[in-house]
């Protein structure tokens, strides 16, 4: 008996591996050195990408923005983006771009090679392996007891020199018999108040956090878990099978948001989702692609929010098919559209989101639609208690960080920093601290003015009285932090030379007017002074979102 077998396409492993190699080939060239992989090399031209199967014109085949999607994310590069949404003919519509492909081409990506080598923006940080957590960890600290305080990590004071209990400092100048004022630098580290809460009935570890078991029922037997999606600062998130409820509820998959036990968290998951209900009721066909919350309910001491669930975030969607490199424009384009819409409904509901990035924008399983997610730092935008450490570091806007009121222009500062990593695979403003931020924002943007300066409750740690900023660098000898004053006139490389490529290399019109729009939106998405940052109403109609 003979039979015939179908013959199994590629791992997806293989081609992925496939296409890291012709990235690191494209690298080594323009590097001046000779690539030393080993793995295959594919032929020269548009990237490994397996089309998803074939597909009927019947939109049912596809899920709807209103369906819980999730899964295993396959080898599908290329997607079809008429899934994200219906056609509309209004501004505030998603994009329906016909087909996009995630991965860059082989010319894309040699052009972006070569751009970064001959710019000088190789050193950047890659996105991919960003960890966000950590630096959120860093600032809830800050936060917790020195959110109010002054916010540079190396404090110049004026002091008497004399013996001092809470003092430490090593470089400290040796005491005289007359006592005099001397200038010192102090790194202030108190101890943060403990932020776990004891519970009656709860199953937290010693941080707050929700211990999961697999396989246990939440609810009265509502839910099942069975995978850990991770945590985050404020929360566990778990996935969960609805094991009881109506007929066609029963089988779904959810996401289910645990919040720390603390009452600080518990009141903010209350306040997350007021939000976010607000939200649900403002775009009740669901359009605006943010995330919904289904219900919530309490389990052992702990507050859980009950989430549509969705395949992964962008930041897994860049390392997974843009690694180094970014994704294809198009993909950019399709996601921006849909990062401004969620805007939109946002500022029309006067709701600052108040940390987007990458890890808080999810995917459906086709790669086509998003959802912002993570209200947990939203607020109403007449809350805006000064704070230098609201937002994750690599995505806070300019304002923040130098104690200026504040408005939701902060989310659009995100957007623009988030979309360059798209495109990029790189960090664009990747400082260590709130100061060397300052001064990356200044590197590509120019100085700050002087009206914003001066209205800012920061602005004198940060530029003296003639405007020259005061960059807090580390000595190369003793490995100190030591103060320098910076003259910044003009950008020393801004977004043009970032991302253009030089003038060796020819894109076609098309591509070329395609970059460059994208550039100008950046660049008003990335305005320092928020009052003329680029609105969502007016980056829905920009030339790179409608073309």
């Amino acid at each position: 008996m003979e039979l015939d077998l179908v013959t199994s396409p590629p791992p997806v492993e293989e081609t992925l591996a496939a296409r890291r190699a012709r990235r690191q080939a494209i690298l080594a060239k323009y590097a001046g050195i000779a690539s030393s992989s080993t793995g295959p090399t594919p032929s020269p031209g548009p990237s490994s990408a397996v089309e998803p199967p074939p597909v009927t014109p019947d939109v049912s085949n596809f899920p709807s923005q209103n369906q819980s999607v999730v899964g295993t994310p396959g080898p599908v590069e290329s997607v079809h983006a008429e899934s994200a949404a219906p056609k509309r003919d209004t501004a505030s519509a998603s994009p329906t771009p016909g087909l996009f492909s995630l991965a860059k081409g082989g010319d894309e990506e040699e052009v972006q090679a070569k751009a970064q080598q001959e710019n000088g923006a190789g050193e950047q940080i890659s996105a991919a392996d960003y960890d966000p957590s950590l630096d959120r960890r860093e600032d809830e600290q800050k936060r917790v007891w020195g959110g109010k305080e002054e916010p540079v990590d190396v404090e110049m004071v004026e002091e008497e020199e004399e013996e001092e209990e809470d003092v430490d400092d090593m470089f400290a100048v040796a005491t005289t018999e007359k006592k005099k004022v001397k200038k010192v630098k102090r790194v202030v580290k108190q101890a943060a108040p403990a932020i776990i809460t004891a519970t009656l009935d709860t199953a937290a570890d010693p941080e707050g956090y929700y211990q999961v078991i697999l396989g246990e029922q939440l609810d009265g037997g509502r839910y099942q878990v069975f995978s850990s999606l991770g945590k985050g600062m404020f929360a566990n998130v778990v996935r969960a099978r609805v094991l009881q409820g109506d007929a066609n509820e029963v089988g779904k998959e959810v996401a289910i948001k645990i919040v720390r036990c603390q009452e600080s968290m518990y009141k903010a998951g209350l306040k997350e989702a007021q939000i976010l209900m607000k939200i649900k009721q403002a775009d009740p066909d669901d359009k605006k692609h943010i995330v919904r919350l289904e219900r919530t309910f309490e389990h052992r001491g702990h507050l859980c929010l009950v989430f549509e669930s969705m395949s992964m975030n962008l930041r897994e969607v860049v390392k997974r098919f843009g690694k180094d490199v970014g994704l294809n424009i198009r993909a950019v384009r399709a996601y921006a559209h849909q990062l401004f819409l969620a805007l939109s409904l946002l500022r029309k509901c006067n709701i600052m989101h108040a940390d987007i990035k990458p890890d808080n924008i999810l995917v459906n399983e086709q790669k086509t639609l998003l959802k912002l997610c993570d209200l947990g730092s939203a607020s109403d935008a007449s809350e805006n208690d000064i704070t230098p450490y609201l937002v994750s570091r690599f995505y806070r806007a300019p304002e923040i960080i130098m104690g200026h009121p504040y408005d939701p222009a902060i989310d659009i500062w995100s957007i623009g920093c988030t979309l360059y990593e798209l495109y990029t695979g790189k960090i664009l403003f990747p400082g260590r601290s709130n100061n060397q931020m300052l001064l990356h924002m200044m590197e590509v943007k120019g100085r700050f003015n002087t009206k914003m300066i001066k209205r800012a409750k920061f602005g004198d740690m940060y530029f003296d009285e003639l405007g020259a900023f005061l960059s807090v660098e580390q000595d190369r000898v003793t490995g100190s932090d030591v103060v320098k004053k910076v003259h910044v006139t003009k950008p020393s490389r801004d977004l043009r030379q970032r991302l253009m490529p030089p003038h060796s290399v020819k894109l076609k019109d098309e591509e070329s007017k395609l970059l460059m729009s994208f550039i100008d939106l950046l660049d008003k998405c990335l305005a320092l002074d928020p009052s003329k940052r680029i609105t969502p109403k007016e980056a829905l109609v920009h030339p790179f979102i409608r073309g």
